[in-house]
C-alpha cells in the first residue's frame, strides 16, 4: 500500500480529484447503508437534498486526494492556490503567545487546515500538534506513520498519553488541532444535541480551551474545484465556553460541548456541499449512557 500511495501522490490534484468524485458515486450507490445514513443526517440537519448532493462527490475527492496530502515531497505546496480567509486571528494569537485550539469539522478537507497552517507559521512559532485515531488495518497504519507527519505538523494519538502532548504544546503558545464532531471514546464525551438530535460529543476540546487560556479557532479547508486548490477559512467561536473553575462540573461539560456543537453546526451549513454526511456522528459508544 505504501508503494501505491507514492505513486498515486505523483498525480496530478485535478486528476485525484475527478477520480475521487466517481468513487463518491460508485460508493454511494454500492452502499444501501452508505446511502441511508447519508440521507438521515442531510435531512436530521435540515439540508435540502439538492444542497447537499455535491458531498457525494466531495468525499470521494477527500479519499483520493489523502496521498496527494500525505506523500507529496517536502516543500511542494498545498495545491496550486493556496487562499486564506481570517488569517490575521492567527497572527495574532500566535504573537501572543497565548496557544491555539484549531476545531475543524468533518468537512472539505481538513487535512489541508493542519498542514496549511505548518506551512505558514510552523518556522517562526512551532509545529501544530494534530489529534488522531491510528488506524487497524496494519498495512494502512504503516502508511499513516510513515507519512502523516509532515513537516511542521505533530501528531498525537487519541490517548491520555496524546491529550498530555497536547496540553504541553499549548502551554508553549504553540498550536493544535482536533475534529470535535468525531465521536469519542466511551467515558471520554457527554450526550449534547448535534442538529437537533442527541449525540455523543468529546469534552476534550473544551477542557483544552479551559485548562491552558488557549484562544479556541474554528477552521476548515474548502476545496476548489477543478483541482485549482484550497481556500482555507478561520473565524472564532460566538459563544464564549464558560470558565474552567465551572467548567469543572458535569452540567458546564454538557453546554461547553453544546457550545462547540453549535459552532459545528453554523459551519456546516455554510458548505453543505463539502460535509462528510455519510460520518456516522449519532452512534453509541460501548457503555456509555444517554
Amino acid at each position: 500500500m505504501l508503494s501505491l500511495f507514492r505513486w498515486l501522490a505523483r498525480l496530478p490534484l485535478w486528476f485525484l480529484h475527478a477520480i475521487g468524485a466517481v468513487l463518491g458515486w460508485i460508493t454511494y450507490w454500492a452502499s444501501p447503508s452508505y446511502r441511508r445514513r447519508f440521507r438521515e443526517n442531510v435531512h436530521q440537519a435540515g439540508i435540502s437534498p439538492a444542497a447537499a448532493r455535491p458531498a457525494i462527490a466531495a468525499a470521494g475527492r477527500m479519499v483520493a486526494e489523502t496521498p496527494f496530502l500525505w506523500m507529496r515531497p517536502p516543500g511542494q505546496p498545498i495545491g496550486p492556490q493556496l487562499n486564506w480567509q481570517g488569517r490575521a486571528l492567527i497572527e495574532a494569537a500566535m504573537q501572543a503567545r497565548r496557544g491555539i485550539v484549531f476545531l475543524t469539522p468533518h468537512m472539505g478537507s481538513f487535512e489541508v487546515a493542519a498542514q496549511a497552517v505548518a506551512q505558514e507559521f510552523a518556522a517562526a512559532f512551532g509545529p501544530v500538534t494534530v489529534l488522531y485515531r491510528p488506524a487497524r488495518q496494519p498495512a494502512l497504519r504503516a502508511v499513516m506513520d510513515q507519512s502523516r507527519a509532515r513537516p511542521g505538523v505533530a501528531t498525537a494519538p487519541a490517548t491520555l498519553a496524546g491529550v498530555r502532548q497536547m496540553m504541553r504544546a499549548l502551554r508553549r503558545g504553540e498550536a493544535v488541532g482536533l475534529l470535535p464532531d468525531q465521536v469519542p471514546p466511551e467515558g471520554m464525551g457527554v450526550w449534547v444535541p448535534f442538529f437537533g438530535k442527541p449525540a455523543y460529543t468529546m469534552t476534550l476540546a473544551a477542557r483544552l480551551v479551559q485548562q491552558t487560556g488557549a484562544l479556541p479557532l474554528l477552521i476548515w479547508g474548502e476545496r476548489l474545484t477543478h483541482g485549482a486548490g484550497y481556500t482555507v477559512r478561520v473565524s472564532e467561536l460566538d459563544e464564549a465556553l464558560p470558565e474552567a473553575d465551572a467548567a469543572a462540573s458535569g452540567h458546564h461539560q454538557a453546554e461547553s460541548a453544546a457550545i462547540i456543537n453549535r459552532a459545528m453546526e453554523r459551519l456546516i451549513r455554510q458548505c453543505p456541499q463539502q460535509y462528510l454526511w455519510g460520518y456516522n456522528r449519532y452512534k453509541q459508544p460501548r457503555s456509555a449512557e444517554k
